[in-house]
C-alpha cells in the first residue's frame, strides 16, 4: 500500500461518516500512522495530531504539535495555528485558543478563512486559561 492508497482510505473513512461526530477517528489515527511511516512530512504529522486528539484527547494532540510549532517553515502556515487553536479550545484553554486563532487568521491568505478564523478568535472560545 502506497501513500495515495492511504490518503484515499483516510478520505473514505471521513466520507463514510454522516456527521463529523460519527467519524471513526481510531481508524484515521491508524491510517495516518501508516502514512507517516512511508511518507513522513509535517502536514501528515499535523493531520495525525488531530486524529490523536480525537481519540486520546487534546493533550495528546497538543504534545504532537509542539515540535511542529518550532518548525521555522511550518509555523508560518495558518493551518498549524488553526489546529493548535482548535486543540487548545478542546482542552479548555480559551485565551490561548483565541490567540492561536488570531495568528492563524493573520497568516491565512483566503478571505473566507480569515473571516472564519477571526470569528473564532473573537468568539470567546472555551473556558479561560
Amino acid at each position: 500500500m502506497g501513500p495515495y492508497q492511504l490518503q484515499a482510505a483516510i478520505a473514505a473513512v471521513h466520507a463514510e461518516a454522516p456527521r463529523a461526530a460519527d467519524t471513526d477517528w481510531a481508524q484515521i489515527q491508524t491510517l495516518y500512522r501508516m502514512l507517516g511511516a512511508i511518507a513522513p512530512g509535517p502536514m501528515v504529522e499535523l493531520n495525525h495530531a488531530v486524529a490523536v486528539a480525537m481519540v486520546d484527547g487534546p493533550a495528546a494532540g497538543l504534545a504532537m504539535l509542539e515540535p511542529l510549532l518550532g518548525d521555522r517553515q511550518l509555523r508560518r502556515h495558518h493551518r498549524l495555528h488553526a489546529v493548535h487553536a482548535h486543540l487548545l479550545e478542546m482542552a479548555g484553554r480559551g485565551s490561548q485558543a483565541r490567540a492561536a486563532y488570531a495568528t492563524a487568521a493573520r497568516l491565512a491568505t483566503s478571505i473566507p478563512e480569515q473571516r472564519y478564523l477571526n470569528t473564532r478568535a473573537a468568539a470567546g472560545t472555551g473556558r479561560q486559561s
